[in-house]
């Protein structure tokens, strides 16, 4: 096994030294593929969120929010598409859930719980959202204000 990862290198090495030009040669390529093709258009963020058992009826329901530009139904959605827009900017997944092996404190942020759908960053979302430990709670936070505010 070992003679023959050495002989791969070895070979590979060989063909990459006799395709490098001598210095002074000029090399003419096709231009790349990425660059003749036009980009597609982005897709603007389409999410559904469902709250429940916040204590607030106000903010209890169901809201279609949209970014790029903001819209909807969502009753904060141009600072919901900041606040998404930040945490894609930080290369943060809002959206994941708690990891299993994840320590958390066992306190009880309230009832509320929230469903989200549909698509964030060109990418399928299903995830849904209580406040039953600290974990959940600070996840939930995370999302302030896509989610509302619980908080008294």
């Amino acid at each position: 096994m070992l003679r023959r990862l050495v002989l791969t290198a070895t070979v590979s090495a060989a063909a990459l030294a006799a395709a490098v030009p001598s210095a002074g040669a000029v090399v003419l390529s096709p231009l790349p593929l990425p660059l003749l093709q036009r980009p597609a258009p982005e897709q603007p963020d389409r999410l559904t969120v469902i709250v429940s058992a916040t204590g607030n009826t106000r903010t209890d329901g169901r809201y279609e929010l949209e970014c790029g530009p903001a819209g909807g139904t969502h009753p904060s959605a141009e600072s919901a598409c900041s606040r998404l827009e930040e945490l894609a900017r930080d290369q943060q997944d809002p959206f994941a859930p708690v990891a299993e092996d994840q320590m958390c404190t066992q306190q009880f942020g309230g009832p509320a719980t929230a469903r989200i759908t549909g698509t964030w960053q060109g990418r399928q979302v299903d995830a849904t959202f209580e406040r039953s430990n600290g974990c959940e709670i600070s996840r939930w936070q995370t999302l302030e204000p896509v989610l509302p505010n619980t908080r008294s």
